[in-house]
């Protein structure tokens, strides 16, 4: 990441939503869809769709690609949701990263 990107990072005040709560209030609630039944169609426990909405579990490629057809949307979107996400807190959650040395322009 070049220096424009971790003041990008840096600024941002308040966390980026976890794909989970977005999953939930732009997808389930609308559809009327439950926890269960959205395991049904992802071929998943429903434990693993209960950690992702309750932001406790991750969008991992795997995951991104049965959503994506699932909702006709693209993998990146669920990827760059979770990534930016994880980016943020890791800025914010430790400032170990800022002690690494350059060692390329």
């Amino acid at each position: 990441m070049n220096k424009k990107g971790e003041d990008k990072v840096e600024k941002r005040k308040r966390a980026p939503n976890h794909p989970g709560g977005i999953l939930w209030r732009q997808y389930l609630e609308p559809l009327g869809l439950s926890v269960s039944e959205l395991a049904e169609i992802l071929g998943v426990s429903r434990k693993t769709v209960s950690k992702i909405i309750n932001e406790r579990g991750s969008i991992s490629a795997d995951m991104a690609l049965r959503l994506s057809r699932a909702f006709n949307t693209s993998p990146q979107l669920w990827l760059n949701l979770q990534q930016n996400y994880d980016l943020w807190h890791a800025v914010q959650d430790s400032d170990r990263w800022k002690k690494v040395r350059a060692v390329a322009a």
